[in-house]
């Protein structure tokens, strides 16, 4: 019997399907009972968790999280909307720990969707403290590394010593200064993770697993492939897929992000986005939300410049 895992992650209206979708894939594959805390940045958010009924997500309040920590509210004055979720990502983690029944959480970004169990993660974790993903670029993008080594799509965190000294000082750190620019050697809240080997050292777990963290800016790197519906890279099963900058562009277009990162679209890669988007579609349709994204069905000129350069980095699919 595996023990229950604890989830957390965030998001608004606008990323409420992919969501959704996620905690669908971790239904799918979870192999033993689990929670999903989802800090609920706007009330319709809130609501629409509510009103689900499910007893595996926990809507959380932003409100509550800001009367918990009431530093939040001088940074949520001087930066922008997401500069402001950033600065909430080793906040969350530290809330859920504080208030429920769970001695390990494992953050997650809400654009992600798991495609096989994610023990995977824990087998790696082990009775380490602190589980981290790399962005494993390939050589012709290492130099995105200044923007940080690590991603924090993926993140487990023990309620131990270390693992709370870890999200202290890194709440510390993006309450201080989360911006999404690079300066003076910080980026949002991801370049601070660029310390934790030195400072966590063997507490500290970075995935070696190579279904783990596949994302845009890695998969032309890797050998990705469906047999009978499984997906696999190489010769281990893909645990999930990051499908980070993806844009719905009206009804039939859709902006991969793949472009960005030199990554032709495969016809696998075609199958996977495919796949996701037609569960994006549902998820949208179940809860009645009435956007994909901020671009969707608007011939707006920020749907137009997005569309163009689209096609400068041929990365559209029509679907």
């Amino acid at each position: 019997m595996k023990p229950m895992r604890h989830y957390c992650t965030y998001f608004d209206r606008n990323y409420l399907a992919r969501g959704l979708v996620l905690h669908q894939s971790l239904e799918k594959h979870s192999e033993g009972d689990f929670r999903l805390y989802v800090l609920c940045l706007d009330e319709q958010t809130e609501s629409v968790l509510k009103s689900l009924g499910k007893s595996t997500i926990i809507p959380v309040a932003l409100r509550d999280v800001e009367a918990w920590d009431p530093d939040l509210l001088e940074a949520k004055a001087n930066r922008s909307t997401v500069e402001y979720y950033f600065t909430l990502s080793p906040v969350l983690p530290l809330y859920v720990l504080e208030h429920f029944d769970c001695d390990l959480i494992t953050y997650l970004d809400a654009d992600l969707m798991f495609f096989s169990p994610p023990e995977a993660i824990f087998d790696e974790l082990g009775d380490k403290s602190i589980f981290t993903t790399g962005h494993r670029f390939p050589q012709r993008l290492k130099d995105l590394e200044a923007y940080g080594r690590f991603n924090v799509q993926c993140q487990s965190f023990r309620k131990s010593d270390a693992g709370l000294a870890c999200l202290h000082r890194w709440r510390e750190q993006c309450l201080g200064w989360c911006y999404d620019r690079f300066e003076d050697g910080k980026f949002a809240d991801q370049k601070y993770l660029d310390e934790w080997p030195g400072l966590y050292g063997e507490h500290l777990v970075i995935s070696q697993h190579p279904g783990i963290g596949v994302a845009p800016w890695n998969v032309s790197a890797v050998q990705l492939k469906c047999d009978a519906s499984v997906w696999m890279v190489g010769c281990d099963p893909l645990v999930f897929y990051h499908f980070h900058d993806l844009k719905f562009l009206g009804r039939r277009w859709l902006k991969t992000g793949l472009g960005q990162y030199h990554a032709p679209i495969s016809s696998e890669l075609r199958s996977l986005y495919s796949a996701y988007c037609n569960h994006i579609i549902r998820a949208t349709k179940r809860v009645a939300v009435d956007r994909l994204s901020k671009h969707d069905s608007r011939f707006s000129h920020g749907w137009t410049r997005i569309f163009l350069n689209g096609i400068r980095q041929r990365d559209l699919m029509w679907r």
